[in-house]
């Protein structure tokens, strides 16, 4: 780590305190949480930006995946929504497996007529698709009916809460793949569209389907890898702490909890971190840059770039996926509706862009830097638009201006952050080093 990026980090932690010291402690945690969970999708997503060059937005539809797995992994099952339509779940589910083998048979089958195969999978797909239908939607609105106000949905495995994250990230990781190979033969801005297109069907899927996850509905009250507030306030230690650091007991709880969480999220960071460290040292990664600064040359080299496209595609998908299902676990929710392109595609991308796009360090101090601006630039122009209102009469127009600007001041802010670092340093702020800085 050279000293540009010490300092750039001793800067961040400054800040960071200065929350703590002169706001709360709370807040302060409560940003670090959500920095590092933002932090591992920036990473996710400089996998196949920064190192392999490929242009996908459709970043919260693999959040939006790995936000789901907590909920099919974690949250206690709905056993009368399972007596109710499991069964005819499973048997529709049974026919698509036995339609994809049969379809896939024909496909091998008539491998040297091309248009009767073509025919011959298209009815088969079709007619299984038809006859899965037949136990799908009975099964579904049973399912739907159970308890609607409050359930309405299968519920999970009930399996601890860190477990759903890594199974997050094979969730994302296993959707991921299917969308690499269809979308392999597209660059640039077309790889861009058909991304966003299929992230937006993936939302348009767990917003409808009310079985899987309630829909719109919400599914509330998730389980957690840390303690609740009131067991801590129970504890004798924490009321000894309490009292010897002459803190509130619900006060040093919050901080206690939010805490633990940093230790969860801070853990699987690094554990990412080092493994893409790992393999940007090896001959994968010293490959991938090479395809990334001149894929021509590699292909004639004899490297296969579709293949190594598609693996970086969908190992950053799952990283993002795992980042997804931390942020469901530390909301102790899912929310379908929330996932929006502002929040999960353009400020990751903000964040690996100034950050650094191919340097991993970069992408982790961009993910804290865009995501502390985001969240304090509203109460800065709430501060501001208060100085400067007290010099105006109650009537002035300007002021009323004054008065309803703070919360628009965090889109000035990022346009005017993303600008000045795209001039004057645009391989951001902490570049991906040369070779003649590797020697």
């Amino acid at each position: 780590m050279n000293r540009r990026t010490t300092l750039l980090y001793a800067a961040m932690a400054a800040v960071l305190l200065s929350v703590a010291l002169l706001q709360s402690w709370q807040l302060a945690l409560t940003i670090v949480n959500l920095c590092l969970i933002s932090a591992v999708m920036a990473l996710g997503v400089n996998v196949q930006w920064g190192v392999a060059g490929m242009f996908n937005v459709g970043t919260m539809g693999s959040a939006a995946i790995g936000g789901l797995a907590v909920v099919l992994v974690s949250a206690p099952p709905v056993r009368a929504a399972w007596a109710a339509g499991g069964a005819g779940l499973l048997a529709s589910a049974a026919i698509l497996v036995l339609t994809a083998g049969v379809a896939l048979a024909f496909w091998r089958w008539l491998g040297s007529r091309p248009l009767l195969r073509g025919g011959a999978v298209a009815a088969v797909l079709f007619s299984g698709f038809l006859l899965a239908q037949q136990w799908f939607l009975p099964a579904t609105a049973a399912i739907e009916a159970v308890d609607a106000a409050s359930a309405g949905y299968l519920g999970g495995l009930g399996l601890p809460v860190a477990l759903s994250w890594l199974i997050g990230g094979v969730f994302a990781g296993l959707l991921a793949w299917p969308v690499g190979r269809l979308t392999a033969g597209l660059r640039s801005d077309y790889l861009a569209v058909a991304t966003f297109g299929i992230s937006e069907i993936v939302l348009a899927v767990v917003r409808n389907e009310e079985w899987l996850a309630r829909g719109v509905k919400n599914v509330t009250g998730l389980p957690r890898p840390v303690p609740y507030e009131s067991d801590l306030q129970s504890a004798d230690w924490v009321q000894t702490l309490a009292l010897w650091l002459g803190l509130p007991l619900r006060d040093l709880a919050s901080i206690l909890v939010k805490l633990a969480y940093t230790a969860w999220f801070l853990a699987v960071l690094g554990i990412i971190f080092w493994l893409l460290e790992r393999l940007g040292r090896a001959p994968w990664g010293r490959m991938m840059r090479a395809i990334r600064d001149n894929e021509e040359a590699a292909r004639a080299m004899g490297k296969d770039v579709a293949r190594r496209h598609l693996q970086a595609f969908v190992l950053g998908s799952a990283i993002v996926g795992i980042g997804g299902a931390m942020l469901v676990t530390l909301d102790g929710q899912f929310t379908a509706g929330a996932y929006q392109p502002l929040r999960y595609t353009f400020l990751i991308w903000v964040m690996v862009i100034i950050g650094g796009a191919g340097n991993h360090r970069g992408a982790v101090y961009g993910a804290f830097l865009i995501w502390f601006v985001w969240v304090q630039a509203e109460t800065a122009g709430l501060w501001l638009a208060s100085a400067a209102t007290a010099l105006l009469a109650p009537g002035n127009p300007l002021r009323a201006a004054f008065e309803q600007s703070p919360a628009q001041l965090r889109y000035v802010v990022m346009g005017l952050i993303l600008v000045f670092v795209m001039r004057f340093a645009p391989r951001g702020l902490i570049p991906e080093a040369t070779p003649e800085h590797q020697k």
